[in-house]
Protein backbone atom coordinates (compact mmCIF):
# COMPACT_ATOMS: atom_id res chain seq x y z
CA UNK A 1 0.00 0.00 0.00
CA UNK A 2 0.72 3.53 -1.12
CA UNK A 3 2.35 5.14 2.27
CA UNK A 4 2.30 8.96 2.54
CA UNK A 5 3.85 10.77 5.85
CA UNK A 6 2.89 13.87 7.87
CA UNK A 7 5.54 16.46 8.74
CA UNK A 8 4.95 16.16 12.20
CA UNK A 9 6.80 18.77 13.67
CA UNK A 10 4.25 21.88 14.68
CA UNK A 11 0.41 21.74 13.40
CA UNK A 12 -2.39 20.30 12.05
CA UNK A 13 -0.82 16.70 11.94
CA UNK A 14 -3.56 14.58 13.41
CA UNK A 15 -6.08 16.03 10.92
CA UNK A 16 -4.40 15.35 7.76
CA UNK A 17 -3.60 12.14 8.88
CA UNK A 18 -7.05 10.99 9.48
CA UNK A 19 -7.86 12.58 6.20
CA UNK A 20 -5.50 10.68 4.27
CA UNK A 21 -6.41 7.63 5.75
CA UNK A 22 -9.93 7.88 4.59
CA UNK A 23 -8.26 8.36 1.14
CA UNK A 24 -6.87 4.35 0.90
CA UNK A 25 -3.66 5.02 2.12
CA UNK A 26 -1.47 4.01 4.78
CA UNK A 27 -0.89 7.79 6.78
CA UNK A 28 1.96 7.59 9.13
CA UNK A 29 3.68 11.17 10.83
CA UNK A 30 7.73 11.56 10.11
CA UNK A 31 9.88 13.20 13.00
CA UNK A 32 12.96 11.73 11.71
CA UNK A 33 14.94 11.24 8.71
CA UNK A 34 14.97 7.58 8.95
CA UNK A 35 10.65 7.63 8.97
CA UNK A 36 11.24 10.06 5.76
CA UNK A 37 12.94 7.39 4.01
CA UNK A 38 9.78 4.68 4.42
CA UNK A 39 7.37 6.97 3.01
CA UNK A 40 6.19 7.36 -0.69
CA UNK A 41 4.73 11.03 -0.47
CA UNK A 42 4.78 13.94 2.29
CA UNK A 43 2.22 16.46 3.53
CA UNK A 44 4.07 19.68 4.70
CA UNK A 45 0.99 20.42 7.15
CA UNK A 46 -0.03 23.98 8.24
CA UNK A 47 0.99 25.57 11.27
CA UNK A 48 3.76 28.09 11.89
CA UNK A 49 6.47 28.16 9.10
CA UNK A 50 9.18 29.39 10.98
CA UNK A 51 8.79 27.39 14.05
CA UNK A 52 8.44 24.00 11.27
CA UNK A 53 12.01 25.73 10.08
CA UNK A 54 13.54 25.77 12.84
CA UNK A 55 12.24 22.43 14.38
CA UNK A 56 13.56 20.76 11.04
CA UNK A 57 16.67 21.50 11.32
CA UNK A 58 17.13 20.55 14.33
CA UNK A 59 15.45 17.36 13.73
CA UNK A 60 17.76 16.98 11.18
CA UNK A 61 15.38 17.06 7.98
CA UNK A 62 15.78 19.94 6.66
CA UNK A 63 18.70 18.97 3.89
CA UNK A 64 16.88 15.28 3.40
CA UNK A 65 13.45 16.97 3.08
CA UNK A 66 15.20 19.15 0.34
CA UNK A 67 16.48 15.91 -1.47
CA UNK A 68 13.95 14.21 -1.62
CA UNK A 69 11.34 16.18 -2.94
CA UNK A 70 14.00 17.59 -5.67
CA UNK A 71 14.50 14.14 -6.50
CA UNK A 72 11.07 13.92 -7.30
CA UNK A 73 9.09 12.91 -3.86
CA UNK A 74 5.48 13.94 -4.11
CA UNK A 75 4.41 16.34 -1.47
CA UNK A 76 1.73 18.62 -0.44
CA UNK A 77 2.39 22.24 1.74
CA UNK A 78 -0.29 23.57 3.23
CA UNK A 79 -0.47 27.09 4.44
CA UNK A 80 3.05 27.41 6.37
CA UNK A 81 4.04 23.79 4.32
CA UNK A 82 3.39 26.39 1.33
CA UNK A 83 5.39 28.89 2.66
CA UNK A 84 8.68 25.95 3.12
CA UNK A 85 8.11 24.85 -0.12
CA UNK A 86 8.31 28.25 -1.87
CA UNK A 87 12.05 29.54 -3.46
CA UNK A 88 11.03 33.08 -2.33
CA UNK A 89 9.31 34.36 0.95
CA UNK A 90 8.27 37.71 1.33
CA UNK A 91 7.94 39.10 5.26
CA UNK A 92 9.47 35.76 6.35
CA UNK A 93 12.53 35.83 9.56
CA UNK A 94 15.79 36.24 8.58
CA UNK A 95 16.79 32.56 10.15
CA UNK A 96 13.86 31.50 8.26
CA UNK A 97 15.32 28.43 6.12
CA UNK A 98 12.53 26.93 3.13
CA UNK A 99 12.87 23.35 1.95
CA UNK A 100 11.83 24.43 -1.61
CA UNK A 101 9.79 22.41 -4.44
CA UNK A 102 7.87 24.94 -6.45
CA UNK A 103 9.35 28.05 -7.70
CA UNK A 104 6.97 30.76 -6.59
CA UNK A 105 7.63 34.11 -4.19
CA UNK A 106 4.99 33.94 -1.57
CA UNK A 107 4.02 36.37 1.41
CA UNK A 108 4.20 34.64 4.20
CA UNK A 109 0.66 36.17 6.87
CA UNK A 110 -0.98 37.92 3.24
CA UNK A 111 -3.98 37.84 4.35
CA UNK A 112 -3.88 38.73 7.88
CA UNK A 113 -3.53 37.69 11.45
CA UNK A 114 -5.54 34.91 13.22
CA UNK A 115 -8.83 37.08 13.54
CA UNK A 116 -8.69 37.57 10.39
CA UNK A 117 -9.29 34.15 9.79
CA UNK A 118 -11.98 32.99 6.67
CA UNK A 119 -13.74 30.57 4.92
CA UNK A 120 -14.44 31.33 1.17
CA UNK A 121 -15.12 29.19 -2.36
CA UNK A 122 -12.40 28.49 -4.32
CA UNK A 123 -12.97 27.26 -7.81
CA UNK A 124 -9.76 24.91 -8.48
CA UNK A 125 -8.49 22.90 -12.22
CA UNK A 126 -8.74 19.51 -11.70
CA UNK A 127 -10.87 19.52 -8.56
CA UNK A 128 -14.18 18.64 -9.84
CA UNK A 129 -18.17 18.70 -7.46
CA UNK A 130 -17.78 22.98 -7.70
CA UNK A 131 -15.85 25.25 -5.52
CA UNK A 132 -14.23 24.36 -2.39
CA UNK A 133 -14.83 25.62 0.76
CA UNK A 134 -11.42 26.76 1.59
CA UNK A 135 -10.64 28.09 4.90
CA UNK A 136 -7.74 30.31 5.53
CA UNK A 137 -5.72 30.93 9.02
CA UNK A 138 -3.34 33.00 8.62
CA UNK A 139 -2.48 32.65 5.12
CA UNK A 140 0.38 33.29 2.69
CA UNK A 141 -0.78 34.08 -0.98
CA UNK A 142 0.85 33.78 -4.01
CA UNK A 143 2.91 36.32 -6.06
CA UNK A 144 4.94 35.13 -8.52
CA UNK A 145 5.02 31.66 -9.81
CA UNK A 146 7.75 29.78 -12.46
CA UNK A 147 6.84 29.37 -15.96
CA UNK A 148 6.35 25.71 -15.53
CA UNK A 149 4.34 26.09 -12.09
CA UNK A 150 0.71 25.48 -12.53
CA UNK A 151 -1.80 28.25 -11.02
CA UNK A 152 -4.56 25.77 -9.36
CA UNK A 153 -6.65 28.33 -7.84
CA UNK A 154 -7.48 32.13 -7.11
CA UNK A 155 -10.08 34.00 -4.38
CA UNK A 156 -12.42 34.96 -6.36
CA UNK A 157 -13.67 37.90 -4.79
CA UNK A 158 -13.06 40.73 -1.79
CA UNK A 159 -9.82 43.22 -1.23
CA UNK A 160 -7.81 39.66 -2.07
CA UNK A 161 -9.84 38.53 -5.28
CA UNK A 162 -7.22 37.21 -7.98
CA UNK A 163 -4.59 36.31 -5.74
CA UNK A 164 -3.32 33.01 -6.34
CA UNK A 165 -3.81 30.38 -3.49
CA UNK A 166 -3.23 26.59 -5.08
CA UNK A 167 -0.26 26.03 -7.20
CA UNK A 168 1.41 22.95 -8.69
CA UNK A 169 4.86 21.79 -10.32
CA UNK A 170 5.21 18.53 -11.57
CA UNK A 171 4.89 16.30 -8.15
CA UNK A 172 4.51 19.16 -5.71
CA UNK A 173 1.23 20.63 -4.78
CA UNK A 174 0.60 23.41 -2.28
CA UNK A 175 -2.58 25.60 -1.48
CA UNK A 176 -2.71 28.44 1.32
CA UNK A 177 -5.81 27.23 2.99
CA UNK A 178 -6.48 24.12 5.28
CA UNK A 179 -8.82 21.32 3.31
CA UNK A 180 -8.20 18.96 6.41
CA UNK A 181 -10.35 21.36 8.60
CA UNK A 182 -13.71 20.88 6.07
CA UNK A 183 -14.65 17.49 5.94
CA UNK A 184 -14.25 17.65 2.08
CA UNK A 185 -11.91 15.32 1.23
CA UNK A 186 -11.14 16.16 -2.64
CA UNK A 187 -8.06 17.88 -2.83
CA UNK A 188 -6.11 15.08 -0.08
CA UNK A 189 -7.55 12.88 -3.13
CA UNK A 190 -6.41 14.76 -5.98
CA UNK A 191 -2.79 14.57 -3.91
CA UNK A 192 -3.03 10.92 -3.68
CA UNK A 193 -3.93 10.67 -7.46
CA UNK A 194 -0.73 12.57 -8.09
CA UNK A 195 1.54 10.23 -6.01
CA UNK A 196 -0.13 7.13 -7.68
CA UNK A 197 0.38 8.61 -11.11
CA UNK A 198 4.20 8.80 -10.65
CA UNK A 199 6.52 5.76 -9.46
CA UNK A 200 8.87 6.84 -6.36
CA UNK A 201 11.21 4.65 -5.30
CA UNK A 202 12.37 4.84 -1.57
CA UNK A 203 15.20 2.90 -2.35
CA UNK A 204 17.03 4.57 -5.32
CA UNK A 205 15.11 8.41 -5.42
CA UNK A 206 13.82 7.83 -8.68
CA UNK A 207 10.67 8.91 -9.96
CA UNK A 208 9.03 8.04 -13.24
CA UNK A 209 6.20 9.08 -14.68
CA UNK A 210 3.18 6.44 -14.80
Amino acid sequence: MTIVGVLALQGDVAEHLSALAECDVLARPVRRPAELETVDALVLPGGESTTMSLLAREFGLLEPLRTRIAAGMPAYGVCAGMVLLATEVLDGRGDQQNVGGIEMTVRRNAFGRQVDSFEAPVELDGVAGGAFPAVFIRAPWVERVGPEVAVLGRVSDGAAAGRIVAVRYRNVLATAFHPELTGDLRVHRLFVEMVHACSWSTRDGETTEA
